[in-house]
């Protein structure tokens, strides 16, 4: 009897050894699986937002990038402009005597202006018309014709004598003189009663006297 109460005893002492032993792995692994959940969820989380900020921006910048205008689209922007209140006083100014004056005369040095070939010229005023907005410039008298050479606006605080004075040659020059004009655009305006012609290069007796810096982003 009393072999057999301590058999049983010692069943139920063994089984409690290994009740004891196993709760705590048990609880630990538990326990370990919630901190390794803790400590992947707001990794998940980081590595989503990632992508998404990645993706927005990449949808952003797809949608800033403008797109060129077909020539239908053009077309209809400037019919539509042609209706508002410029567009009619410019197709008035385009029709008038002034207005032919002027393309007739922006017609007379097309070629050389695509082909940016030498314009003999003689100036004829060191100031621009009262009211022109155009910077510094000069009129020229080229093939008898008049046109305003404009360069660009003027440095605030440059005197003729400071050498960083781009203009500083051209504000040598005087009435009757003859130069060599070179450049890429002319253009026109209702305001203006002459063509516009935008001074690259300038010649005076052989010696180049101004030449227009490339701009910054290489145009």
């Amino acid at each position: 009897m009393f072999e057999y109460n301590m058999t049983q005893v010692e069943s139920v002492l063994s089984v409690n050894e290994k009740e004891i032993c196993t709760e705590p792995f048990i609880k630990n692994r538990e326990y370990m699986k919630k901190v390794i959940y803790a400590l992947i969820l707001p990794l998940v989380v980081v590595i989503g937002l990632v992508f998404a900020s990645r993706e927005g921006k990449s949808e952003t910048s797809t949608k800033s990038v403008p797109q060129p205008l077909s020539e239908a689209e053009k077309k209809a922007a400037l019919k539509q402009w042609e209706a508002t209140p410029d567009g009619i006083q410019y197709k008035k100014w385009q029709a008038s005597p002034a207005g032919q004056k002027v393309f007739a005369d922006i017609a007379t040095i097309s070629e050389y202006i695509r082909d940016y070939a030498n314009m003999e010229g003689v100036v004829t005023a060191l100031t621009l018309p009262e009211g022109a907005r155009l910077g510094f410039g000069l009129m020229v008298s080229i093939q008898g014709e008049a046109y305003i050479l404009a360069f660009g606006p003027e440095k605030d605080g440059k005197r003729l004598s400071d050498s960083s004075n781009e203009f500083k040659d051209l504000q040598r020059l005087q009435v009757g003189d003859k130069v060599i004009v070179r450049s890429h655009n002319v253009s026109h305006a209702p305001k203006y009663a002459y063509p516009i012609i935008s001074g690259d290069e300038v010649e005076r007796d052989g010696k180049l006297i101004f030449k227009r810096a490339p701009r910054k982003d290489g145009c």
